[in-house]
């Protein structure tokens, strides 16, 4: 029997093959966090549904705003930017090739974590809860 842990920067893993770049910004972009990322992280901190959030997590080149490794969830919250075509483009793009890669990609607005707290917790609650029955299915 195997007992050698997978690492978690090989393909597949918790950080999915990042390179030392991707985790150099991810740092950078925990350091300079919006207000309502730092809104979301304060909820999600805390052992949200017994669930491990993490922020600003590399993924292969991409950096997800929160991520539960557990779930392969990224949750995204995205600012006024996000409006303009050519980032809307990259993000259905970078959202694509997540899912092919097994992730599960949920978006809020600036303004929805803001303003709608309790629908956005709601949201991820009904997401984490969904991913966890399908996580449980898929090991017994």
């Amino acid at each position: 029997m195997n007992t050698q842990k997978k690492s978690p920067f090989k393909k597949d893993g918790m950080f999915n093959e990042a390179n030392p770049l991707v985790f150099k910004l991810a740092k950078d972009l925990r350091k300079n966090m919006t207000h309502a990322e730092k809104v979301l992280w304060s909820n999600l901190k805390a052992n949200f549904e017994g669930l491990k959030f993490r922020r600003q997590h590399p993924l292969g080149i991409y950096v997800a705003d929160f991520y539960c490794h557990r779930l392969k969830l990224i949750i995204e919250v995205d600012g006024n930017i996000h409006d303009k075509k050519e980032i809307k483009t990259y993000d259905i793009e970078r959202e694509n090739n997540l899912m092919n890669e097994g992730y599960t990609v949920i978006r809020f607005t600036n303004k929805q974590v803001l303003s709608e707290i309790e629908f956005v917790l709601s949201t991820i609650k009904s997401q984490t809860q969904n991913s966890v029955s399908n996580y449980k299915n898929s090991t017994t």
